[in-house]
């Protein structure tokens, strides 16, 4: 299995940047299909971007698109959510996942969580 940490949370202002990290120990994170997910208050967890286990397909949520881009270093083990045009909207717990199979069938590991405040 594989443990996920994330980092690079914070508190920014409307139009700001914020870069969060996944860093994953564990079994081979090469295997894994990866997205970054993110829950509101009072509302349902969404995912917002994900990237296949060999770099072929990315997703990015089409509120976020052109502003969000997904990124993954096997050699360092991190899953990077690069966040730029931030919007009082996109305040959310960021989650990230990992999914040994489809991720039709479900993601399978989680990490914590990273809090994201975006002010306006």
């Amino acid at each position: 299995q594989v443990q996920l940490v994330e980092s690079g949370g914070g508190l920014v202002q409307a139009g700001g940047s914020l870069r969060l990290t996944c860093t994953a120990s564990g079994r081979a994170f090469g295997i894994y299909n990866l997205g970054w997910f993110r829950q509101a208050p009072e509302k349902a967890r969404e995912l917002v971007a994900a990237i296949s286990w060999n770099d072929v397909t990315t997703f990015v949520k089409d509120s976020v698109k052109g502003r969000f881009t997904v990124s993954k270093d096997n050699a360092k083990n991190t899953l990077n959510l690069q966040m730029n045009s931030l919007k009082p909207e996109d305040t959310a717990v960021y989650y990230c996942a990992a999914a040994a199979n489809s991720p039709s069938r479900g993601y399978d590991y989680w990490g914590q969580g990273t809090q994201v405040t975006v002010s306006s």
